[in-house]
């Protein structure tokens, strides 16, 4: 199967799908709205802004599978995202990203880019230190770590790159940038 012949559910309940923006560049990500990577939602923001109307979507799927970091309904999560951060990009239905519910979206995203660590920094040994406590075999599953993980797709639909929570969002947003 290829990106596009999957769908996510928005709120509503009304299946969107990947089909709809063949031909962009598209963000997914998964985020949660008490987590300490919340504040990327500013830096999603300015990068909607900036490359929307030039072809890029971003597809939020907030998700409460690490540590109960998104424990609203999708109506708490809308407020606090649009009133906290102006978000603008479309928000999904709160969802599991891991495991036996995990959205067949994520698993296809997971297929196609694997885990590849965190980088460096104190963020980045601090994830490890605390993963290494949940799976010891974290750095060998393509399971999604935490929240903010970011998968960027091509016009052509091929998933190009991968962001743990951990990466600078200007990597994020340079890779954006040479895709649009």
């Amino acid at each position: 199967m290829s990106f596009y012949e999957y769908t996510v559910k928005k709120p509503s309940g009304e299946d969107v799908s990947m089909k709809e923006f063949e031909g962009k560049v598209v963000l997914v990500v998964n985020t949660a709205t008490g987590c300490g990577f919340t504040p990327q939602y500013e830096d999603l923001e300015n990068i909607y802004e900036e490359y929307h109307d030039k072809g890029l979507e971003i597809i939020d799927v907030p998700c409460n599978q690490f540590a109960g970091q998104t424990p609203g309904t999708d109506e708490e999560i809308h407020q606090f995202c649009t009133l906290k951060y102006n978000t603008q990009f479309p928000q999904m239905k709160k969802s599991e990203v891991n495991g036996d519910n995990a959205l067949p979206l994520f698993d296809y995203l997971k297929s196609q880019k694997g885990f590849e660590g965190f980088g460096r920094g104190p963020k980045a040994l601090a994830m490890s230190a605390m993963l290494k406590k949940i799976d010891k075999n974290y750095k060998t599953n393509p399971d999604i770590k935490w929240n903010f993980t970011k998968f960027v797709v091509d016009r052509s639909g091929n998933v190009v790159a991968r962001f743990e929570p951990t990466a600078d969002m200007k990597e994020v947003k340079n890779c954006i940038a040479s895709l649009i």
